[in-house]
């Protein structure tokens, strides 16, 4: 039993630099000051979109792998 808790263990440090490291890649989701002063004007409709299809996709990953690291540490409480 306790080769299994140290790969999940270590499944459980994997998953949590995947999930700092996707945090840290989404976008801010306000604007803030420079789209307040600057208008937003560089972004075009293409690249709005394709920014917003990024960030659902790391939106759906993040939510994926918190699941995952949220069953694995209770998986890991519940075997000890």
């Amino acid at each position: 039993m306790g080769t299994f808790i140290t790969v999940l263990s270590c499944f459980l440090i994997f998953f949590a630099v995947c999930l700092i490291v996707l945090i840290l890649l989404q976008s801010d989701k306000s604007g803030g000051m420079s789209n307040a002063i600057g208008g937003g004007a560089a972004e075009t409709f293409y690249g709005k979109s394709k920014g917003r299809a990024k960030d659902a996709l790391l939106s759906k990953l993040t939510t994926i792998i918190s699941i995952v690291f949220v069953v694995i540490i209770a998986a890991i409480y519940v075997l000890q």
